[in-house]
């Protein structure tokens, strides 16, 4: 978004925008490393309503915020209104979740590090996992860097199941993938012989119904990827547990995905402890919450 950029000088303010916002737990993520590496920053939370978000970004530098976290519903509504000053998997995606000022130019720029911060949780909690084929379950803004991810980074073969085939196909269309495309009726013919089943859908976080699939096609080497973090532990991870399968849970796709944005906001890397304190931090948030 050229022209609207201030000097980098001033508070170092970072947001995440999103409707409703309230939920969210990146200011947990981002505050944590912030106290850890002593760093004079500030991480909130920006509730805006779809009507307002154009005018929101333009004016993020003048509100004195250096970049910002983009969450649901607005990822396809950032990525519109910040071309051409998107990065490439942005422009794949046609999604931003997250913006950043250019330390050349200064103009406020977008990125998509969702698919990368997934397959970092992948490979950390399946250490040498080498699979050729995917299920990965739903057709939301999830799906898109996820399957994304698999393709063209993972280089494996994607099987893409949802209820409506039709919008399941406009997404393997609109982003120029390979995938698959199953009904949810096909899902045993799906799921014979994967090596990764990946649940991007809501189902199975509280408050939702549960995801109430077989993993019985399933072969014994299989890995089951459950994005919901809240619970930590979903029906699925333990349907798939009780079968000996390898379990990955949701909330280390979310705090990798978030290391990038922190580095290119503060100048400061993010490690495995990192990680791990924030999800420290996150996980007591959440025990909270059930109890």
């Amino acid at each position: 978004m050229s022209g609207q950029s201030t000097a980098a000088a001033g508070p170092r303010k970072v947001c995440v925008i999103g409707w409703p916002v309230k939920h969210s737990r990146s200011p947990l993520i981002h505050n944590t490393w912030l106290e850890r590496h002593g760093i004079d920053g500030e991480y909130t939370k920006f509730a805006v309503e779809p009507a307002e978000l154009v005018d929101t970004l333009r004016y993020l530098p003048t509100l004195g915020f250096r970049g910002a976290n983009v969450t649901v519903p607005h990822k396809k509504a950032a990525f519109e209104a910040l071309s051409p000053f998107v990065d490439p998997p942005a422009e794949r995606l046609q999604a931003v979740n997250t913006i950043y000022r250019d330390p050349d130019t200064g103009d406020m720029r977008g990125t998509n590090t969702d698919g990368t911060g997934f397959l970092i949780h992948l490979n950390q909690s399946v250490p040498g996992f080498h699979g050729k084929t995917a299920v990965v379950l739903g057709a939301g803004g999830a799906a898109r860097a996820i399957v994304d991810a698999l393709e063209k980074e993972a280089g494996m073969s994607v099987r893409l199941v949802n209820r409506t085939v039709a919008r399941a196909a406009a997404m393997v269309a609109d982003i120029d993938l390979k995938a698959t495309v199953y009904g949810w009726d096909n899902l045993e013919q799906a799921l014979t012989g994967a090596d990764l089943v990946v649940n991007t859908t809501s189902l199975g976080m509280a408050g939702q119904p549960p995801l109430d699939i077989d993993l019985a096609p399933l072969p014994d080497t299989a890995v089951v990827y459950d994005i919901v973090y809240a619970p930590l532990e979903t029906d699925l991870l333990k349907q798939a547990r009780a079968r000996g399968l390898a379990t990955v849970d949701g909330l280390g796709m979310l705090l990798w995905q978030a290391a990038p944005g922190f580095e290119k906001w503060f100048g400061q890397k993010i490690d495995a402890e990192d990680v791990a304190a924030a999800r420290t931090v996150v996980e007591a948030d959440l025990m909270k919450e059930t109890n």
